[in-house]
This record gives C-alpha cells, sequence and structure tokens, in this order.
C-alpha cells in the first residue's frame, strides 16, 4: 500500500511540474532548483551527523524525516527545472554546464540514479534498517549526487 502511494505521488508530482514551471521565468527555475538541493543537502547533513560522524545522536524519527525530505526532492520533478537559459553559458547564478543540454540521457540517468537512491534510502529508514544499512545507503545517494556533479557542475 505504501509503495503505491509514493508512485501515485510520484505520477502527480511529474503531471504537475511542467506545467506550473513553465510559469518559471530562468531565474526562479534557477533558485527554485538551488533551493531544492540545499534543502536536500541540508538533510543529508543530518543523516551524516548521526550515523557517519557521530557527532549528534542517533535519532530514527529525526533520520526518517530527514530521509522522506531527501526522497521528496529526488522524486518532485525537478527536471522541469533545468529549462532553456540555466545553464551557466548565458547566466552567472548557476554551476550547470551547458553540456547537461547535449546529453539528455545522461542526465536522465542520473536523475533516475538520485530518485532510486534517495527512494531506498526513505525505505531504509522507515523500515528501521539501523546505523550500518543507513550508512550503506547513505553513501549511494552521495555517490548518485557525485555522478551528476561530476558530470554537470562547473567548479
Amino acid at each position: 500500500m505504501r509503495i503505491s502511494r509514493f508512485f501515485v505521488a510520484l505520477a502527480m508530482s511529474a503531471a504537475v511540474s511542467a506545467p506550473a514551471s513553465a510559469q518559471l521565468d530562468v531565474e526562479d527555475q534557477i533558485e527554485t532548483r538551488q533551493s531544492a538541493f540545499t534543502f536536500a543537502a541540508w538533510n543529508m547533513g543530518k543523516i551524516k551527523a548521526q550515523v557517519i560522524d557521530g557527532s549528534v545522536a542517533y535519532n530514527e524519527q529525526q533520520i526518517l524525516a530527514a530521509a522522506n525530505a531527501i526522497a521528496s526532492v529526488a522524486n518532485s520533478g525537478l527536471g522541469a527545472l533545468f529549462g532553456p537559459g540555466t545553464a551557466n553559458d548565458k547566466n552567472d547564478n548557476t554551476r550547470l554546464k551547458p553540456v547537461f543540454f547535449d546529453k539528455p540521457e545522461k542526465a536522465r540517468e542520473v536523475a533516475i540514479g538520485f530518485a532510486q537512491a534517495a527512494t531506498k534510502l526513505q525505505e531504509v529508514a522507515a523500515n528501521g534498517g539501523g546505523k550500518g544499512a543507513l550508512a550503506a545507503q547513505f553513501s549511494e545517494v552521495g555517490k548518485s549526487c557525485k555522478a551528476c556533479h561530476d558530470e554537470f557542475r562547473a567548479d
């Protein structure tokens, strides 16, 4: 039941994200996607502090909330915020390389990888997988982020 609700939510977000983004100008697309990634990174930091570093006491509910937030960002239809003119060849407010638009299959591949890794992190957190399983899946999410940064993010 939980999985089917997830896919319904995913389908709904995909259905409404394209029309909503069509109303956003280039600057708003960039700002919105950067905000989404900043929010995801903040939540990654919460998990890292508790599961990897141990600098914050482990709290299963906080981990689940952070994993839910990351999965929500990853499955929100962010692709709609990468419209024409949103790369750094036309805009100084972004580090998105123009090559992003030349490699749509690679862009799709890394986006799917992020969504899958984040969804799996959410599942591990929801099922009380423990620190070891969380750390392993956290690493997979990090790898999915790195795959995009390596390919499409300018220094």
